[in-house]
């Protein structure tokens, strides 16, 4: 497995763009974005488990159920959520268009949109982003799509790696946004994931919902789940190879090469969190299941007064036993022990009388890890979260300003 450049465009086949259509009244920013296959490709997509779903959303997972897409469309700026029929209407009407530029049916173009809740799309903006978007796909055109696809993002979020499969080498791209308002189940985030990889829709949405469950259903900013929550990934087959089958060799290597990407863009969603001045890992071990051990800690991660000793550089490693405590998982407390970085803090339950200055010196570091073990059983589970700051609160009091 290779990292490489590339996004979205490193696999054979695909093409971006990203254009500034003016969505949000003011913004003179890229805001629309286009990723396309020049096949159609295999789709497999996973999405928001909240009750109050984006039109686009609903309308993704049409296209997933049918095992066929060439393109995903996603606009910034307005998320066309809680719109009513209206909103219904305008992500057809976004499809039409898209389909209309790529000769390509309606029903395999996904439509994706993030930003203000509640507002209608403005269409005649919309229709100038999708021209754009179509005139400027380009095999250079990854940056330009993961630009315009931020809203309170800092930095564009892009990767992409190769693997080998028997004799030729398979790519996987992808770009993402998400700083806010992020928790599972389903990360509030848009991704959008590129292979030239031969796979069918079956097996290629097995692996993509193992990959989300290992990666974007293991982070949290705060405690919130959007309505426009989606991961697309669309396999266009253009590497040459043959089509991947279920239970092979070579599947396990796209598997594992698919959760990989999925991890390194979660953790890169998590460190451009809002206000984020901490990225904090928080492993788990000795519960009786790896959901166990999930549990424990994502209770940790989303714990709002963990969150803050973690921005005040504060080793309050109380907080962390509470979370892990109420947690909901069974264990014998006299069974805890607890490290942060390499410093043991909890041993048996009680403090080990470690040096308050070496474990504030652990928490000044940009990026550290707490260690969590609560018995002797085989489960044991990640999660990565970060600070909460003031930074957070004004930007989200700022939000629609």
């Amino acid at each position: 497995m290779n990292f490489i450049d590339g996004g979205v465009t490193a696999p054979k086949g695909f093409r971006a763009s990203g254009v500034a259509a003016g969505i949000k009244p003011g913004s003179t920013k890229r805001d629309c974005a286009l990723v396309a296959s020049d096949v159609p490709a295999t789709v497999a997509g996973m999405f928001t488990k909240n009750l109050m779903k984006a039109p686009p959303v609903v309308w993704n997972g049409i296209v997933c159920a049918s095992g066929k897409a060439q393109a995903v469309f996603i606009n910034s700026g307005n998320a066309n959520a809680a719109t009513g029929e209206r909103g219904v209407a305008d992500v057809c009407s976004t499809a039409d268009l898209v389909a209309e530029g790529l000769q390509a049916p309606a029903k395999e173009i996904c439509i994706c949109s993030t930003g203000v809740i509640g507002v209608p799309l403005p269409m005649d903006r919309i229709a100038v982003g999708v021209r754009g978007c179509l005139e400027s796909l380009s095999k250079d055109g990854s940056s330009d799509a993961a630009a315009a696809i931020m809203t309170t993002d800092t930095v564009p979020k892009e990767r992409a790696l190769e693997v080998t499969l028997g004799s030729h080498v398979v790519r996987l791209g992808a770009i993402a946004k998400g700083s806010g308002m992020i928790a599972p189940d389903m990360a509030t985030m848009i991704c959008a994931i590129t292979t030239d990889a031969a796979v069918a829709a079956a097996p290629l949405q097995e692996a993509l919902r193992d990959a989300v469950e290992a990666s974007f259903n293991r982070i949290c900013i705060d405690n919130d789940m959007s309505t426009s929550d989606c991961v697309l990934c669309l396999a266009n087959g253009q590497a040459g190879v043959g089509q991947i089958k279920p239970g092979s060799p070579e599947f396990a290597v796209f598997a594992e090469a698919l959760k990989s990407l999925c991890i390194v863009m979660a953790r890169e969603l998590v460190k451009d969190g809002e206000g984020a001045t901490k990225f904090v890992e928080i492993s788990v071990s000795g519960t009786a299941t790896d959901e166990h051990a999930r549990t424990i800690a994502r209770a940790v991660a989303q714990s709002q007064l963990c969150k803050t000793a973690f921005f005040g550089q504060d080793p309050n490693w109380g907080r962390i036993a509470c979370a892990v405590g109420y947690a909901g998982v069974d264990f014998d407390p006299a069974q805890l022990t607890l490290w942060l970085g390499d410093v043991q803090l909890v041993a048996e339950g009680t403090s080990t009388g470690y040096r308050e200055e070496d474990a504030a010196s652990v928490m000044k570091r940009p990026e550290f890890r707490i260690r969590i073990k609560v018995g002797d059983g085989p489960g044991n589970a990640v999660f990565w979260t970060c600070d909460l700051s003031d930074k957070y609160v004004h930007i989200n009091a700022d939000y629609r300003s």
